[in-house]
C-alpha cells in the first residue's frame, strides 16, 4: 500500500516545499523592500499627509533599481530633484527639452503617485539667456516678464491635470525678511512673483501653487514671508501654500520655532515640508540653511563619520526625525506633504554641500537602501496616530 501512493507523496511533498519556499522568499528583507505584512511609510501616514522623496535623473531614467523598489513601496509622492527646473527644461531660448521631465512624470502615473513640479522659477538654476539680449545687455521689464510667461505656460501647459501641484517661485525672500536681489527682482521688482503665480494658475487652474523657500523657521524670514503671501493674497494672487523646506541639523532649527512657522504659514493656506533631510554633520556657519552658493573648503574635521555613525549620534537622529514626525501629526490639518529630499544617504546632496567629498547620513534609508531603525519608529508613530 506504501509503495504504492509514494508517488502521490512525493509530489505532495514537492508542492509543499515549493509553497513554503515562496513564502519564505516572499517575506525577505532586500535592500529596503520591507516584508509584504509589514507597514510601510505611505500606508502608516495614510489619510495624513503624502510621504514623498526626490528622484535623481539617474533613477528617473531607470538606473539604481533597488532605489527605485523603496520609492514604490513607501512613498506615493515624488518631485525631480533637478530636471524640471528653468537651466534643465529650457537651456536655450525656445527650445525646450521634456525628455526627462516626461520619464518622471509617467513614472509617478504609472504607480499612481500624487507628482510635485519644481521649480518653474528659481534665480539659483536659470539660464542666462532669460536676463539678456543679443548683444549680452540686460533684457526690459516686459521682455523679462514675456519670457516668463512663455516659460511657465509651456511648462505648466505640457503637464497641466498630470501634475498635480508646483512650487511656482523658489526662495525669493532673503533670512531678514527682505526680497532677494535676483535678476528676476531687479528687472521687474516684486511683482516677478505674483505674475508667476497668475500664469502657472492661467496654465492649469486645478494645480496646487506654492511659494517655497529655506530657512522658514527663521523668526525674520517667516515675518517676511508672511508678510509677502498676505498682501498677493489680498490682491487675488493665486498663492495656495507655502512649502517649508526641511534642510535640518541635529540641533538647528529648534522644534518650537519651526512650530511657529507651522502656526503661521498654516493660516494662509496648505504647507508642505519640501527637501526634508537631517544632517548630522558640523555647519561650517552653525545652522541649516540651504544657500547653494556658499561653499567651504574640506577639512578633516568637517566629515567626523567618514565609516560610520557611532551609535549615540544614530541616537541623536532617531530622536531628531521622531520629533519632527511628531510636529507635522500635530499639525495634519495644515500639512498636505512631507518630502524627503532624497531616497538613500548614497544620493544625498549633502555629501557635497556646504563642503564637497563629506560622508553624510541624512535619509531614512542607507547606501544599501536598508531602512534604518528609524523607519520603524516612524511608521510605529503614524500607526499610532492612525488608530
Amino acid at each position: 500500500m506504501i509503495s504504492k501512493k509514494y508517488p502521490i507523496f512525493l509530489l505532495f511533498c514537492f508542492l509543499a516545499g515549493s509553497l513554503l519556499a515562496g513564502v519564505s522568499h516572499s517575506s525577505q528583507v532586500v535592500s529596503g523592500i520591507v516584508k509584504e505584512k509589514d507597514t510601510t511609510l505611505k500606508e502608516a501616514f495614510k489619510n495624513r499627509f503624502f510621504i514623498g522623496t526626490a528622484l535623481n535623473t539617474r533613477q528617473i531614467m531607470g538606473g539604481e533599481i533597488e532605489a527605485i523598489e523603496v520609492v514604490k513601496q513607501h512613498f506615493n509622492s515624488i518631485v525631480a530633484e533637478n530636471v524640471m527646473k528653468s537651466g534643465r527644461i529650457q537651456p536655450q531660448q525656445g527650445k525646450f527639452n521634456f525628455s526627462i521631465a516626461d520619464e518622471f512624470v509617467e513614472f509617478g502615473e504609472r504607480n499612481n503617485m500624487h507628482i510635485h513640479g519644481h521649480t518653474l522659477i528659481w534665480h539659483s538654476q536659470a539660464p542666462d539667456w532669460f536676463f539678456k539680449d543679443e548683444k549680452g545687455n540686460p533684457v526690459s521689464r516686459e521682455i523679462l516678464i514675456g519670457r516668463m510667461k512663455d516659460h511657465i505656460s509651456t511648462v505648466v501647459g505640457r503637464y497641466k491635470g498630470r501634475v498635480h501641484s508646483w512650487d511656482v517661485v523658489n526662495e525669493a525672500i532673503l533670512d531678514d525678511g527682505s526680497y532677494r536681489e535676483s535678476r528676476f527682482y531687479e528687472i521687474i521688482g516684486e511683482d516677478f512673483i505674483k505674475l508667476a503665480f497668475q500664469f502657472a494658475h492661467h496654465a492649469d487652474p486645478e494645480a496646487t501653487l506654492f511659494y517655497n523657500d529655506y530657512s522658514m523657521s527663521n523668526p525674520k524670514k517667516r515675518e517676511g514671508v508672511v508678510k509677502m503671501v498676505k498682501k498677493f493674497k489680498q490682491e487675488g494672487v493665486p498663492i495656495d501654500g507655502i512649502g517649508m523646506q526641511g534642510h535640518i541639523g541635529l540641533n538647528n532649527p529648534t522644534i518650537e520655532e519651526f512650530e511657529k512657522s507651522l502656526e503661521a504659514f498654516g493660516e494662509l493656506g496648505t504647507v508642505t515640508i519640501n527637501e526634508l533631510d537631517l544632517s548630522v554633520l558640523p555647519s561650517p556657519w552653525g545652522d541649516a540653511g540651504a544657500e547653494i552658493s556658499k561653499n567651504f573648503e574640506y577639512e578633516d574635521e568637517m566629515n567626523p563619520f567618514e565609516k560610520e555613525l557611532p551609535e549615540a549620534v544614530q541616537e541623536q537622529f532617531n530622536k531628531r526625525y521622531r520629533e519632527f514626525f511628531e510636529l507635522f501629526l500635530k499639525y495634519q490639518n495644515s500639512i498636505s506633504r512631507v518630502t524627503l529630499w532624497g531616497v538613500n544617504d548614497g544620493n544625498s546632496w549633502k555629501n557635497n554641500w556646504p563642503v564637497r567629498g563629506r560622508t553624510d547620513y541624512p535619509l531614512l534609508f542607507d547606501r544599501d537602501n536598508e531602512p534604518k531603525p528609524v523607519v520603524k519608529e516612524l511608521i510605529g508613530l503614524g500607526l499610532k496616530y492612525r488608530n
